[in-house]
């Protein structure tokens, strides 16, 4: 794949605001607001892009009439030349044919080494894993609803600080989506719930742009199944709505604290694709 020159990245803007997913972690690398990498099939006239995200997210899309590019995909994702050391989380365009490049890649590598339904375990991550991804949208009614509901919460959020950005060293947390703490307090927001002095749990923007806000949320292990993760969220979605922002909510099928939350909330579910985790061991 050919690493794209950050100064081109606006050519890729026109095709991404095209796809009807959520795709604000790859716009945040468009925009630059982190450091992430765009690999295209021709550096002059580029019709197909491979963007990725350095908390481990990418997404494949444009067209597949590059066979060389098409190679130069599934070389990465296979990870033939074992470069990448951890795992990564690929979504394909589904209003191309990417998923049907992707899911060929995924069944040659997987029975190339063996490692069917019953030896998936066995394999652990040298396998790729075709997982769902939900796109949610926020029901104001609904979530109206949960807010009347919700009765007296666990304790009041507060306005995440630098400090705050700073003390959040586990799980999914805002250092993985920002460069530094001033870079969140500048231009991100969020809400921490603090019990006895400490972060019991943390609703925060992953993305931010163009109006839109993808929330993120960890809540510290002691601290689960209180409704912490539940109270942050929602100040965090209150904070949209004053503000005229729209709030995002994407999860994996699977992870079923997040999905469930998401509906408490009053986010429903309006777009399911392919979420592929891809092997990082050959």
């Amino acid at each position: 794949m050919i690493e794209l020159d950050s100064g081109k990245y606006t050519l890729v803007r026109p095709l991404l605001d095209l796809a009807e997913i959520n795709t604000l972690f790859a716009r945040t690398v468009l925009e630059q607001k982190i450091t992430g990498k765009v690999y295209t099939d021709d550096a002059d006239n580029p019709r197909a892009y491979y963007i990725a995200h350095p908390y481990g997210m990418s997404l494949v899309l444009g067209d597949t009439g590059n066979d060389a590019f098409i190679r130069a995909v599934s070389e990465y994702i296979t990870n033939q030349n074992g470069s990448r050391r951890t795992a990564e989380w690929l979504q394909a365009d589904p209003a191309g044919e990417w998923t049907g490049v992707v899911d060929s890649i995924m069944a040659s590598h997987n029975s190339a080494a063996g490692l069917d339904a019953g030896l998936q375990e066995e394999a652990g991550s040298r396998v790729i894993q075709r997982n769902t991804r939900v796109n949610f949208s926020l029901d104001r009614t609904a979530f109206s609803a949960a807010k009347k509901a919700s009765g007296r919460q666990p304790a009041h959020p507060v306005p995440m600080t630098g400090e705050h950005f700073t003390a959040l060293d586990q799980g999914v947390v805002p250092r993985f989506f920002w460069r530094d703490a001033a870079h969140f307090t500048a231009e991100g927001a969020g809400f921490v719930l603090l019990e006895n002095g400490e972060i019991a749990a943390a609703a925060f923007s992953s993305c931010l742009s163009g109006g839109q806000l993808e929330i993120g949320i960890e809540t510290m292990p002691a601290h689960r199944g209180k409704g912490c993760a539940f109270a942050a969220s929602l100040a965090l979605i209150e904070y949209c709505l004053d503000r005229g922002l729209e709030s995002v909510w994407a999860c994996r099928l699977e992870n079923t604290g997040s999905y469930r939350l998401a509906q408490k909330l009053g986010f429903r579910p309006v777009r399911t694709l392919p979420y592929y985790r891809l092997a990082y061991e050959t």
